[in-house]
Formats: structure tokens, sequence, C-alpha cells
């Protein structure tokens, strides 16, 4: 630290006396489509990953969610005969593997007991939040009753529970879940499955990033999140992305309402045996409850 008699500066040496700054953030200049499904269990899987990507890099694109329309309901031949998946009873074991590998805790013994026959009933209900509200809600929704359905074992094609789902997010959840339920709420799902039609998406979750210039990456499947910046850089142009700053615990936990060990480590950048003691050190005591479900620890307010 120099203060310079000639320039009347004290500070590090070097300042120029005058330059132009901007701040403005980037343009946002690229089109995100998330192709999912409510019922996607790698979509769950993709949660911390994602959360983390739009986190750091939202401010280079907007996000618009698509839903997909996984299952319109059960019929007497198999529905995915590839994976073994020829009814509701089958998806249980599936499920559970999937929750295992990714660390993402689904139960999934509901399809087995009180199998979700559609995915379209709290499709709907996302559209309609989305379009009388907003993307951040309707993606909301789209968590809570995620959460419900896999890790809590909730049927959440039930009027009732994605009543409840609405309601807990301070909206009325008896008039959006009959409006979904209403020729325009179909609709509105038909437009979906148009859009990811013409995207090219054919499972989920599949991310499609699209520039002004009409070219894009498409990425089927999770991926890391160094995978989707890759693809983000390729879509700008650019190889130097600035990301911002991984929010403050206190106020992740704040918006999410409840995390996972697994979405704490990947965002940031923790050992699954380092995790607790940062949450005890980011965190006031009495503000969070730690609980665990299936082997996995999870925090919630």
């Amino acid at each position: 630290m120099i203060c310079d008699i000639e320039t009347g500066v004290c500070g590090a040496a070097g300042e120029e006396e005058m330059e132009m700054i901007d701040f403005n953030q980037p343009k946002k200049s690229i089109n995100l489509y998330y192709v999912t499904d409510p019922i996607c269990s790698h979509c769950w899987a993709l949660e911390p990953v994602l959360r983390r990507f739009v986190e750091q890099y939202g401010h280079y694109f907007n996000l618009h969610t698509v839903m997909g329309g996984l299952l319109e309901k059960w019929g007497d031949g198999p529905v995915d005969p590839a994976n073994g998946i020829y009814g509701p009873a089958d998806v249980a074991g599936h499920w559970r593997e999937v929750g295992e590998h990714a660390r993402m805790p689904i139960d999934g013994t509901l399809m087995i007991d009180n199998p979700v026959q559609s995915s379209f009933p709290p499709s709907r209900v996302f559209k309609v939040i989305q379009k009388q509200h907003n993307e951040t809600l309707a993606y909301e929704y789209l968590r809570r009753a995620r959460e419900a359905l896999f890790a809590f074992n909730r049927n959440i094609a039930d009027p009732a529970v994605m009543t409840e789902i609405v309601n807990n997010l301070g909206l009325d959840g008896e008039a959006i879940v009959n409006e979904a339920e209403q020729p325009g709420g179909q609709q509105l799902l038909n437009e979906d499955f148009a859009l990811a039609r013409s995207l090219g998406a054919r499972g989920f979750p599949t991310i499609i990033m699209v520039n002004e210039e009409n070219k894009g990456v498409k990425i089927v499947g999770g991926r890391s999140v160094d995978y989707y910046i890759e693809g983000l850089k390729q879509v700008l142009n650019k190889e130097d992305l600035q990301p911002k700053q991984q929010p403050p615990l206190s106020s992740l936990l704040r918006k999410e309402k409840l995390l996972f060990s697994k979405e704490i480590e990947v965002m940031y950048d923790l050992d699954p045996l380092e995790v607790d003691s940062f949450v005890q050190q980011e965190l006031s005591s009495g503000t969070y409850e730690t609980k665990e479900l299936l082997c996995e620890r999870y925090y919630a307010v």
C-alpha cells in the first residue's frame, strides 16, 4: 500500500486516474430449456447440480422449464421394456437404485402400494402456476412435489396432495388444482409437449441452450456441473465465464426450506464427511433441524 504525493492516492500502485467501468449484468442472450417431468427420478438426482449451475451461471441465460409428459397413464402393455418397466411396481426398484446411486433419497414403495397413475396432473398444476404467477413459483412447486414423491412417498397426482403443496407456497391450492383440470390446463401442457418435440427432447432430463443465432447445445441425462458450464461456453462462444459466488448456506436453506447432504456437498465443493461441521459453522444453532432419511442426512428450516 502506497500513498503517492503526486497522484493523491493512498492504495494499490498503478491505479488509473480515470477509467470507464461497466456495472451492467451481462445480457441474457441464451435461452435454456429444461425438459423434465415431476416423476422423473433422474431429474430428482440432477437437482444438486442444476441448482449450482443456475445459482452461479443463471445470469447468462433465461431459464424455461418445460414439461415433457413422462407418463400419461398405465396401460396393458410395457411402458419401458428396455428398463424392465411393465407396470407401477417395477418402478419402485428402479427408483431406489437411482436414489442410492445419486444419494438423493427415493423411497419408491409408493409405486407398489399407491402408485402415481399419471404425471399429467402435477404437470398441469405446474403450468397453471407458471402462467398465472411466474417461473420461480412454478419451479418451487416442482421441487416441493418431487420431495413429496421421492423422499416422503406421497402420491403427487392426488388432488388433495397437490392442493396441500400449492397452499404451502402461499397460493390458493384448491383454485389452482381445479383450474389445472379444466381443458385450458391440458392445452398449456400440450403446448409444452409440442415445444419439447421441436427441441428434439426425447428423454428426461434434457437441457437445451440456444443462442441469438438460434444455434444450441443439447445435453441429455444427468451430468456434472463442469459439463453444463462447457456447454454454456460453447453456445456463448466464450472461454471466460464469470460465475457468481455461491450463496451463503443460511440464505440458500431459507429459500429452499430443505436440503439433502448431497446438495450441500455439490454447492460448496465439500467432501461428505465435511458437511456436518460446515453446516454447524454456517448456521446458527436453533435455526435448523437435522434429520435422516434412507441413510442420508438432510437439513430443514
